[in-house]
């Protein structure tokens, strides 16, 4: 039997839906107050309450369990949340380790770009390519490295395992959060583009990976999941194009992006909600971050779905 953490999220219910459809029996696991997505809803899963920082939990939730797929994550840009946020995502990691290294369980663990440093001006992003512990601020960033760093650990004690750094995951599923938002704050009228680029994949990718590299004989490896790298300025006037509207016509300079993730602060002070931007996003905004795919494509032969389609998708469902 096969266990999905973080089945509830936008990654993990798309790597749930696939195993089910392919006829796996699968387990995922959720908190209490978590729902189960719609698209899971029509399939026999076997849902279990466990929270990962819960180790006895989890124990129980891996009884019987061959290969696990780890996308439980909490992602927050509230300043609040930052020390907390590393602890859970390290703890529930180490947890997830600890017992698949016991139990000779296989592991997909999914990490983050956010988890890679960067390359020299002009120079594709690697997985050879190291985040700096010491001087990273992001806290979302810092905690994939260190739950990394878990994996890596277990892998010298013996464990099976593979990690996955997907870039910025687009699709119908995200809803208004994430990469949502994105999508949500074109339709409404985004007037500002800025200057950076990003890699971006759309889910379903992804989660086709992460099953290939499980059912493969690879181990110990880590690979970045990207389709394309596209500049802000382009992807932004895509999502326009697809919902009708005006494209974003002005450049957010550097300036403008830091008055906007001040009042962004302010504003999610006062309504108690997480900013629509924080210090950390608002300086990537400007950054030109391009993430290299050959290892992965070398690995498995994955032939990415072109971004413009999944571009398409999401602005017909919504």
């Amino acid at each position: 039997m096969i266990l999905v953490t973080g089945a509830t999220g936008f990654l993990g219910s798309e790597v749930a839906l696939q195993l089910v459809q392919q006829g796996h029996r699968i387990r995922c696991t959720r908190r209490a107050a978590s729902l189960v997505p719609g698209i899971l809803r029509p399939y026999q899963i076997q849902w279990v309450e466990a929270d990962l920082m819960d180790f006895f939990a989890l124990e129980d939730a891996l009884k019987g369990i061959t290969q696990v797929y780890h996308c439980a994550a909490w992602v927050s840009l509230k300043q609040a949340d930052k020390k907390p946020m590393i602890n859970a995502n390290v703890t529930g990691t180490a947890n997830v380790v600890n017992l698949c290294t016991e139990q000779n369980i296989r592991l997909v663990h999914v990490s983050s770009v956010a988890a890679i440093g960067l390359a020299k001006p002009g120079d594709l992003i690697t997985e050879n390519h190291h985040l700096d512990r010491d001087v990273e601020t992001d806290g979302y960033a810092i905690s994939k490295l260190e739950s990394e760093m878990e994996v890596w650990r277990g892998i010298a004690e013996g464990l099976d395992a593979i990690i996955v750094n997907p870039s910025i995951i687009l699709g119908a599923n995200a809803g208004t959060t994430g990469s949502g938002q994105l999508f949500e704050t074109v339709r409404k009228g985004l007037k500002f583009y800025t200057a950076g680029s990003s890699g971006f994949v759309d889910v379903e990718d992804v989660a086709k990976c992460m099953i290939r590299l499980m059912d493969s004989d690879i181990s110990g490896e880590r690979y970045i999941i990207n389709a394309e790298n596209r500049e802000y300025k382009q992807i932004t006037a895509e999502i326009a194009d697809g919902f009708g509207v005006k494209r974003p016509a002005t450049l957010a300079k550097p300036w403008i992006m830091n008055l906007a993730w001040r009042a962004a602060r302010i504003i999610g002070v006062l309504t108690g909600k997480d900013p629509a931007i924080d210090k950390v996003s608002a300086q990537a905004a400007t950054m030109t971050r391009n993430y290299d795919n050959s290892k992965i494509k070398k690995a498995i032969g994955i032939e990415f779905k072109p971004l413009s389609d999944t571009i398409k998708e999401v602005c017909a469902a919504d």
